[in-house]
């Protein structure tokens, strides 16, 4: 009898929450992970010399490695994620940080997001000028403010305030971006948003020994966007979300139909109310922003060890490791 009411038990905690019940399966914690993204869109063999593919898979490589140090001797997921986006944002392979796109007026202004499973504490800003590490002023934001989400003036004053590395806009630009820019102004006025059809944000989730959960983006947003243009990457829910009871997730692509499909939470959410897998629910919102018009990708991980990519274009820079190794990769027959 007692065997029977265990197994039922069992069973509602399966249909409830399946990520939890996982989780918890046996004695052992699962082994730490970590997955990170560089951006995906027109990511093609004969889009990239090989020089920039080597040099984008190193890029990849350095950032597991900063961020696998982190899991392998005990630390947290949350510091994990910003080391290895913190890498992706000081290289100019990438739109984030230094090598980030231009605005319309021929600036550089950064979006960033990070979130602890653990609690749901999260940090954004949107807009930033002159912070080396946007990553890192998302984490003060969450750990040394009472908001969520900065903009603008106010983000780079609280940046100042908490004593973090402050660049002049400069550092940020790179020949190459300059050069889209460039383009971009000479096309006529109608001409579409990002004409490399390249989304180069950055991001990272993982899994720690302990069994939390974080996830971090960090991007430049898109090549020419006006009026204070914010896409997905800061906004909790649509880009960036961590949550112990389901998964982390951090996506590249088409902001706009991210914002509108909440894709980041729609995943956590069908982790914790179906039966689906880490890849099925990704698999299925990224198909359901799909059909709204929206394309890119997804890198998620659960509290269970699951890690997975999801996208919906030609490439991804992508990567992730475990202690069994790390691997890196571009295109999508890879």
């Amino acid at each position: 009898m007692l065997a029977r009411l265990l197994l039922a038990l069992a069973g509602v905690l399966l249909m409830t929450d399946p990520a939890s019940a996982q989780r918890f399966v046996g004695n052992e914690r699962p082994a730490w992970r970590l997955v990170i993204h560089g951006g995906a869109g027109v990511i093609q063999r004969d889009r990239l010399t090989p020089e920039q593919d080597a040099a984008i898979r190193a890029a990849l490589d350095r950032a597991l490695q900063a961020g696998s140090a982190v899991l392998e001797r005990g630390g947290s997921a949350l510091d994990a994620v910003e080391a290895a986006v913190q890498l992706l944002e000081d290289d100019p392979n990438f739109n984030a940080g230094r090598g980030a796109v231009f605005t319309y007026e021929g600036s550089i202004e950064h979006d960033a997001a990070i979130m602890d499973g653990r609690d749901r504490r999260a940090g954004a800003v949107t807009g930033s000028t002159h912070t080396r590490h946007p990553v890192t002023l998302a984490r003060r934001v969450m750990e040394n403010s009472p908001h969520v989400f900065l903009r603008g003036l106010g983000a780079d004053q609280f940046s100042v305030e908490q004593g973090l590395e402050q660049v002049p806009n400069e550092y940020f630009h790179t020949p190459e971006r300059r050069r889209q820019w460039e383009e971009f102004r000479a096309r006529p006025s109608a001409e579409a948003f990002d004409i490399d059809l390249k989304y180069g944000t950055v991001g990272a989730v993982a899994l720690d020994r302990e069994g939390n959960v974080a996830a971090a983006t960090s991007t430049g947003g898109l090549t020419g966007k006006r009026w204070g243009r914010i896409g997905d990457s800061p906004i909790i829910g649509a880009g960036t979300y961590a949550d112990n009871r389901a998964c982390a997730v951090s996506a590249t692509g088409a902001g706009e139909f991210f914002i509108r499909e909440g894709v980041a939470h729609e995943i956590c959410a069908r982790l914790r109310f179906t039966r689906d897998s880490a890849q099925q629910a990704a698999d299925t919102v990224m198909a359901e922003m799909r059909a709204l018009g929206g394309t890119g990708g997804v890198i998620v991980v659960t509290p269970g060890g699951d890690s997975i990519y999801s996208f919906n274009t030609p490439g991804m820079y992508r990567g992730q490791a475990s202690p069994a190794g790390r691997s890196v990769a571009i295109y999508g027959d890879e």
